[in-house]
């Protein structure tokens, strides 16, 4: 797919537009009496060209429910707040310097600058998200976010740890990716008052495309282009994050490639060398292709929980952008 002229592009970009003019206006009217220093942390970190996947997802599902209207926009932005909020907190844990091309909000400004904007943009995702879905929108949201402080701790034990399994990584995933995005489909559905199986499947497709979208992140940290993700080749590896290509890569190694590999895992993972050599074994021992493969089967699995929507008129132009949206995560390469 050219995604340059696709209609997916376009629909997209017509999309994100609406969520960042909605965003631009509910700073306006918040932040008026802030603290000019809040402001511009904030600005500088939620208009940094982010894809605003999220605030999409929740808006598709609502107009494929049937409801579109200007308070969606809030309620979308209250998802890219979160999401913002989540980057901005990862990137202190992780000291990383560089998000999308560019200085992290705490190396352009502070360690105190970035938590406290992100405490505010977790604040107020959550007072939108109580207003625009009351208290069942709330629940669905505040389970996800409690999954994202609990996935972290998960992550953070597992890191460097050569006995770290699939199950563990596809546990942190989920709790970190999956439940996010498919709390954005849910809450899109809540808001338009879709009925219980309408909202149950757009959860379940949005869970399995954050599923794929992170093992795709995750390869594209080792196989991707530096200039087009923006950050630094190897990263996981060097934060001694054991992804699924690198799992897959173990599993699949001999005695002798698999004590070389937790070498380097137990190693200075911090030389360009070290990442050199890890990904030559992956790739060598098939992981890129095995973790690859899996997430296409994510991918089917999400498009056949559309299938209710596809089948219904009023919804099936909505229900084909979601199903084209999950099918270009495949191919992505940002």
């Amino acid at each position: 797919m050219n995604t340059d002229k696709s209609p997916l592009k376009s629909a997209l970009q017509a999309i994100a537009a609406q969520v960042e003019q909605a965003m631009q206006a509910e700073l306006q009217e918040h932040l008026a009496a802030a603290d000019p220093l809040l402001k511009e942390v904030l600005h500088y970190s939620l208009f940094s060209g982010g894809k605003r996947i999220r605030p999409v997802l929740c808006v598709i599902s609502a107009r494929a429910c049937g409801r579109d209207d200007s308070a969606l926009y809030s309620l979308a932005a209250a998802l890219e707040y979160l999401h913002t909020a989540t980057l901005m907190h990862d990137d202190v844990i992780d000291h990383a310097p560089l998000r999308r091309g560019r200085e992290t909000t705490v190396e352009r400004f502070s360690l105190a600058d970035a938590i406290l904007a992100g405490d505010w943009l977790h604040a107020r995702s959550l007072y939108l998200v109580g207003r625009l879905t009351a208290a069942a929108g709330l629940e669905v949201f505040c389970r996800a976010t409690e999954g994202l402080a609990n996935g972290e701790f998960l992550q953070k034990r597992l890191a460097g740890d050569p006995a770290a399994t699939e199950a563990d990584y596809f546990e942190v995933i989920r709790q970190k990716t999956g439940n996010l995005i498919a709390s954005a489909c849910a809450l899109g559905a809540l808001y338009a008052g879709a009925r219980p199986e309408q909202v149950a499947a757009l959860r379940r497709y949005g869970e399995l495309v954050g599923m794929a979208f992170q093992i795709v992140d995750d390869l594209l940290d080792y196989t991707g282009k530096g200039a087009e993700t923006g950050k630094e080749l190897g990263n996981d590896f060097r934060e001694g994050k054991l992804t699924l290509p690198l799992l897959r890569a173990l599993a699949a190694a001999g005695p002798d490639e698999r004590q070389a590999m937790r070498a380097l895992i137990a190693g200075d993972r911090s030389q360009p060398a070290a990442v050199t050599q890890m990904t030559v074994c992956i790739a060598h021992l098939g992981g890129f292709r095995s973790a690859a493969a899996t997430a296409r089967e994510y991918i089917a699995r999400a498009v056949q929980e559309l299938s209710g929507l596809l089948a219904a008129p009023a919804s099936a132009a909505h229900a084909a952008l979601l199903q084209e949206l999950a099918e270009y995560i495949l191919i992505r390469e940002k």
